[in-house]
């Protein structure tokens, strides 16, 4: 079987790991805190000390980093994968990150002959410990077409979207329709509270309805029993809305109700919910 070596052991990073070690894959781990990484060792993964580490003992690497300069730094800061390069090395990016700053990387990996693709994913580590991730794909399709079999173990759908840079521009708009729900959901259950209506009534209705989503059949009843154990953080979130800003201000696009939604986030954030669920946004606003 292929090596493969995971940078970023975090909710995501760790689930991806579980689900390889489970198939059977050799796998190297590297956490910029080692601890974190610690469980994974149980399960049968080897740890190393640096990304360089990672490189030499892998033939793909899986980045699943918080944004473009986490990238940056592990890919070519001191002992970043660069440094450890040899024939045949590929980078898939699992973080979500800036799509023009993903292109600049995937430039800069070039310049070493390294192969880089953007890999961003929807779902959490309680669908990736399980394979059920969905991932978008952009860079050189011959790299996708050679590795599919390994993005195959950890994603049960797989899109391929051409150029460099796509796949995280697309993720950026699927995490507006997040941030956009948890909103328009919260908003919903703290009209019916306050009328001393019965919110799961509410959702009842609306799950009956053309417009029921993932998030209003099974998050929101956890947000009315304030339970928001995290599988993608407020922060997290908050980040992601603010490289959509960044993106947008790019392309001279403005976005205004996200741009409100974002200041929303960073108001909850700079409140101390950042470490909730992102729907931890309904406790915010309840406050």
């Amino acid at each position: 079987m292929t090596d493969i070596g995971i940078i970023g052991t975090g909710m995501l990073g760790c689930a991806i790991c579980k689900r390889l070690l489970k198939l059977g894959f050799k796998l190297t781990v590297y956490n910029r805190t080692k601890s974190k990484a610690d469980n994974l060792v149980k399960l049968g993964a080897t740890i190393a000390n640096t990304p360089k580490d990672i490189a030499l003992n892998s033939n793909v690497i899986l980045t699943v980093v918080t944004d473009s300069h986490s990238v940056n730094s592990i890919s070519f800061g001191k002992n970043g994968i660069v440094f450890g390069k040899h024939k045949g090395l590929v980078v898939f990016d699992i973080s979500t990150i800036n799509p023009i700053h993903s292109i600049k990387i995937a430039q800069k990996f070039s310049k070493y002959n390294i192969e880089m693709l953007d890999a961003p994913v929807m779902g959490g580590p309680n669908v990736a410990v399980n394979g059920k991730l969905i991932m978008m794909i952009s860079g050189k399709k011959k790299i996708y077409e050679k590795y599919k079999q390994i993005l195959n173990c950890i994603a049960n759908k797989t899109f391929y979207l051409g150029k460099y840079g796509t796949s995280h521009l697309i993720k950026l708009a699927l995490n507006i329709q997040i941030a956009f729900l948890a909103v328009s959901i919260s908003e919903g259950i703290l009209l019916t509270k306050k009328s001393s209506i019965d919110p799961k009534l509410f959702l009842h209705i609306l799950n009956s309805t053309y417009f029921k989503t993932g998030m209003s059949e099974n998050k929101a009843y956890k947000m009315i029993d304030n339970s928001f154990q995290p599988t993608f953080t407020l922060k997290n979130l908050k980040k992601d809305l603010d490289t959509v800003i960044s993106t947008a201000h790019s392309l001279n696009l403005k976005l205004p109700i996200t741009k409100n939604i974002n200041n929303l986030y960073k108001n909850a954030f700079n409140s101390g919910f950042g470490e909730l669920d992102y729907t931890g946004i309904f406790k915010y606003l309840t406050k």
